[in-house]
C-alpha cells in the first residue's frame, strides 16, 4: 500500500495544476434548479417569463417538452434524479426519509467510470442511521449529502453557510438565518419588495461565483460538475432589479375551477390539504392561509416567482460565457432541468405537494457536443427525471447498472427514438408524516402507509390513484390541460379507468424492488 501511495503522489507531482483526472471523455455540467416549472419555456408562460439565455440553449440543444419528476418534494426528488430510481425503490419518500446505504447512484457510479463528481450546491440526502453513529450530526439534518460527491461549494437551503459567511463579510446583519430572504423594514410585507441583500450578493450569484471559481482551476480536467439552484424556490423575494422584471399584469392568471369550496370539493385529499394553514414561508407576513389569498397578491407572486426564475437563467448565461470563453463549450454536455414544479397559484395551491401536473412537469434542455446536428429539436415522448443518471453515466464512459429504473436519453441526442421508448409518466406522492400524522392522516383517517397516491399520465388521460380505498381522479389533459374536470365518476369513463388502473399495476409489477430482482439472477454482485 505504501508503495502504491508513493507512486501515486510522484505521479500527481509530474502534472500541471488542473490535469489530474482528465480522462479524455468530456466535462458534464449538470445543473438543476428548483420549483422550476416546464411552461416557462413550452406553455402558457412561455411569451412571458425572460429566459433569454435558456432559451438560446433550446436552439443549440434538445429540449423534452414531456419531462416529469417522478415524485416530489425536494429530497425524494432528488434522490430519484441522482439514483435513477423510483421512489418506491429507493423509499426515500420524504424530505427527512433516510436513503439506505446499498442503493448506488450516478455520483458512485461516476467514480466507477474514473470521474471525480463534483456538488456545487446540496442534494438534501438523508443518511441512513444502520451506517452511522446515533450521534453522528449527519442525522440530524435532512439536507446530507448523496454519498460519492465531493462537495465543493455546500450551498444547503437551511444552513447556506457559506453564503452567510460571505453576506457576514459585507456588513450584514446575519443573526437570524430566515429573515435574510426578507424584505427589511416596516411595511416591506409585499411580495415584490427587494430583498435587503443586493442582486451582486444573492444565494444565485454566490453559487455561480463559487462554481466559476473552482471550475477555472480544473479547466484542463474533464471535470464533473453538479450544479443545483435554490431558486426559483420560495420564499418570493428577490433582490432588484429582478422583483419587479416582470410585471403583475403581464402574467397570464393562474389557472383554477372555482373557488375554494369547489377546489376542496375535488377530493378528501384536497379538501384536507386547505383545511389549516400551511407555507407560511411563501413571503413575509404570510399567514399560511392559501384559501384567503387575494387574486392581487397571487399574480403579485407570480411575478417575482419569474424574476428569481430570470435571475438563475442571468447566471447559467454567465456559466456559458465562460465556457465559450475558455474553450470549453464544445467539450461539455450541458444538462439544465428542475428537481419538480411548483403550482404557483394554479387550483389556487402553492408548493409542490399534490397530485396535479404543475408539480411534476419540469423542463429539460441537453445541448450534445457530439450531436449538434439535432439542435433545435424537441422531442415529445415521454421522459423521466430518473432518465438523467443513466444519460450522463453513459456519455461519460460509464455504464448504466442493470438497477436503474431509468434509461438513457443518448439516443434522443442522435435524432433517434427507440422502438420501446415508454409512452406514460409515472409518478408518486407521500401525504404522510411519521410520529405526528399529517393532516391528511388525521382529516381522512389514514394510516402512514396508505397516505400515498401514484400517478399515470399519458398524452391524453391522467389517472390518479389514492391508497386507502379513497375514490381515483381521471382527467382528459388532452383536452383539459389546466386538470379541471374529473371524470372519474362518469360511467362512460368505467373502461378508461379501469384500462390505466391495470396499466400502472403492469408498470409497478415491472419495475418494484428491482434491486432485489437482479441480485437473485446475477446482475449484480
Amino acid at each position: 500500500v505504501g508503495c502504491r501511495f508513493q507512486k501515486i503522489v510522484a505521479h500527481k507531482k509530474e502534472l500541471p495544476l488542473g490535469e489530474a483526472h482528465s480522462t479524455g471523455t468530456g466535462k458534464v455540467l449538470f445543473i438543476t434548479m428548483d420549483h422550476f416549472r416546464a411552461d416557462l419555456l413550452i406553455g402558457g408562460f412561455a411569451n412571458v417569463a425572460k429566459l433569454p439565455n435558456l432559451r438560446q440553449l433550446m436552439t443549440e440543444g434538445v429540449s423534452f417538452a414531456n419531462h416529469f419528476s417522478v415524485t416530489t418534494p425536494c429530497g425524494p426528488a432528488r434522490t430519484s434524479l441522482l439514483t435513477g430510481l423510483y421512489a418506491m425503490n429507493h423509499r426515500s419518500v420524504r424530505s427527512g426519509t433516510p436513503l439506505a446505504a446499498h442503493h448506488t447512484n450516478l455520483a458512485l457510479e461516476l467514480r466507477k467510470a474514473g470521474r471525480e463528481p463534483l456538488l456545487f450546491g446540496y442534494t438534501d440526502t438523508s443518511a441512513d442511521p444502520t451506517v452511522k453513529s446515533e450521534r453522528d450530526p449527519d442525522l440530524t439534518s435532512y439536507e446530507g449529502l448523496m454519498p460519492g460527491f465531493a462537495e465543493v461549494v455546500q450551498m444547503r437551503f437551511d444552513t447556506c453557510y457559506p453564503w452567510v459567511a460571505d453576506l457576514e463579510n459585507k456588513g450584514h446583519d446575519v443573526s437570524g438565518y430566515w429573515p435574510l430572504y426578507y424584505p427589511v423594514g416596516d411595511g416591506n410585507d409585499r411580495p415584490d419588495a427587494p430583498t435587503r441583500y443586493s442582486a451582486d450578493d444573492s444565494d444565485t450569484a454566490f453559487l455561480t461565483n463559487e462554481t466559476i471559481k473552482h471550475l477555472s482551476v480544473r479547466r484542463s480536467q474533464d471535470w464533473v460538475a453538479h450544479v443545483t439552484y435554490i431558486r426559483p424556490h420560495p420564499p418570493l423575494h428577490a433582490p432588484q432589479p429582478w422583483n419587479t422584471l416582470h410585471a403583475a399584469a403581464d402574467i397570464p392568471e393562474a389557472r383554477a375551477i372555482g373557488d375554494v369550496a369547489a377546489e376542496r370539493a375535488v377530493h378528501p385529499v384536497i379538501d384536507a390539504m386547505f383545511s389549516q394553514p400551511t407555507l407560511k414561508y411563501m413571503y413575509r407576513g404570510f399567514d399560511g392561509r392559501l384559501d384567503a389569498m387575494s387574486s392581487e397578491t397571487r399574480q403579485s407572486l407570480r411575478a417575482v416567482f419569474m424574476g428569481l426564475a430570470a435571475e438563475v437563467d442571468h447566471h447559467l448565461g454567465r456559466i456559458f460565457d465562460w465556457l465559450k470563453q475558455t474553450g470549453q463549450w464544445d467539450d461539455t454536455l450541458i444538462i439544465v432541468t428542475s428537481d419538480h414544479g411548483e403550482m404557483l397559484g394554479d387550483h389556487l395551491m402553492w408548493g409542490k405537494q399534490t397530485i396535479y401536473d404543475p408539480c411534476y412537469h419540469v423542463p429539460l434542455i441537453i445541448r450534445d457536443p457530439r450531436n449538434l446536428s439535432t439542435a433545435g429539436t424537441i422531442v415529445e415522448e415521454f421522459v423521466e427525471t430518473i432518465d438523467l443518471a443513466p444519460t450522463i453515466l453513459e456519455w461519460a464512459g460509464g455504464t448504466p447498472p442493470f438497477v436503474f429504473d431509468g434509461r438513457s436519453l443518448l439516443p434522443f441526442l442522435a435524432g433517434e427514438t427507440p422502438d420501446d421508448w415508454r409512452d406514460h409518466a409515472f409518478m408518486e406522492i407521500e401525504f404522510g408524516t411519521p410520529g405526528t400524522p399529517s393532516v391528511i392522516e388525521r382529516k381522512i383517517g389514514l394510516d402512514l402507509l396508505q397516505a400515498n397516491a401514484a400517478i399515470l399520465r399519458e398524452h391524453k388521460w391522467k389517472y390518479v390513484h389514492f391508497n386507502g380505498g379513497l375514490p381515483p381522479l381521471l382527467f382528459d389533459v388532452e383536452t383539459d390541460p389546466g386538470e379541471t374536470t374529473n371524470l372519474a365518476g362518469d360511467p362512460h369513463y368505467e373502461g378508461e379507468l379501469l384500462r390505466l388502473s391495470r396499466k400502472m399495476l403492469d408498470h409497478r409489477m415491472t419495475h418494484q424492488f428491482k434491486a432485489h430482482s437482479a441480485t437473485v439472477i446475477g446482475k449484480v454482485p
